[in-house]
């Protein structure tokens, strides 16, 4: 049973599963192309001399703004990598990372690019990630089945990155200091119903509705690494993805969604394999339908490796 356990079921996994999206060129947001890095070199514990990966770090993190650490050699910057360093959170879910020459080293492996991307932080950056579900459900409020499996179709919120156009978990960065559950319902709010711009009043009323979702029983689907574009050797994300199901409908059916924030639009998808998402996400989806005994996928047979 160990292997279900989050924490190894990291170490379960080929660095090929982790390791796909953290490899692409270019990197987001530019047009720096990372060095090309075999399937048999991702392993830090392959020797490989001649390994000379590009560095950048984003303009927009080197500008300094609030969710950045500065540069690794300036002055006055002592972070304590592997433990809770003030606000910051510098502790992996995945366990003790290895720090080199005073850069944290990506658990999973090489990436062809050192420095921080897109990423605020030195070592793990931490998400959260809400998965709100409901049933799929007819005109006459009747859960719909598969033609096919015979299971029950379930759908959850899905939102359409402004960034890079892909639908997504409408999650993001926990604060420095906040809890993961506050870090949940704020992103959710922000980037599926637009609570930003709503007036006091109808903030209130979103409120009281979302205290019934989101103070009910819930599961956490993952905690850990997260194969994501923007990571690289020294920087990386992690996150913990919550399923929040609302078995009756009722709580979500009256919830205005809109998309705010980051998010270019936002609806209720129907979930299958089908579904092509950001990041890990899909993987985050697909164990909620077998948590749910939900429908996933048409083909019964064993799944093939990628």
């Amino acid at each position: 049973w160990s292997h279900l356990h989050p924490v190894n079921m990291f170490n379960s996994y080929s660095a090929k599963f982790h390791h796909s999206k953290a490899l692409t060129s270019p990197y987001p947001g530019s047009h720096i192309e990372r060095s090309q890095v075999p399937e048999d070199k991702v392993d830090w514990l392959t020797e490989w001399e001649d390994y000379n990966p590009v560095e950048y770090t984003a303009k927009s993190v080197l500008s300094g703004p609030s969710w950045a650490d500065p540069q690794i050699n300036d002055k006055g910057f002592f972070p304590k990598f592997n433990e809770r360093d003030g606000e910051v959170e510098r502790k992996s879910l995945n366990g003790l990372y290895v720090v080199e020459k005073g850069r944290p080293r990506n658990p999973v492996g090489r990436t062809g690019l050192t420095g921080r991307g897109l990423l605020g932080r030195w070592g793990p950056n931490h998400a959260a990630d809400p998965v709100v579900t409901r049933w799929k459900r007819d005109g006459s409020g009747n859960k719909v089945a598969h033609p096919v499996t015979g299971k029950n179709i379930l759908q959850f919120v899905a939102i359409k990155r402004r960034d890079c156009g892909e639908w997504a978990i409408p999650g993001g960065m926990v604060d420095p200091g906040e809890k993961i559950s506050a870090t949940l319902r704020r992103e959710f709010k922000e980037e599926a119903l637009n609570s930003l711009e709503k007036s006091p009043e109808e903030k209130a009323k979103l409120e009281k509705q979302l205290h019934r979702l989101f103070s009910q029983e819930h599961f956490v689907v993952y905690r850990g690494y997260v194969d994501d574009p923007r990571n690289t050797d020294n920087a990386w994300m992690e996150t913990e993805a919550v399923n929040y199901h609302d078995e009756t409908g009722e709580t979500m059916d009256n919830l205005p969604l809109e998309a705010g924030d980051d998010a270019g639009a936002v609806k209720w998808v129907d979930i299958s394999e089908k579904l092509e998402l950001y990041a890990s996400h899909s993987y985050f989806i697909k164990l909620v339908t077998e948590k749910r005994g939900a429908h996933w996928s048409e083909d019964p047979g064993p799944e093939c490796p990628e």
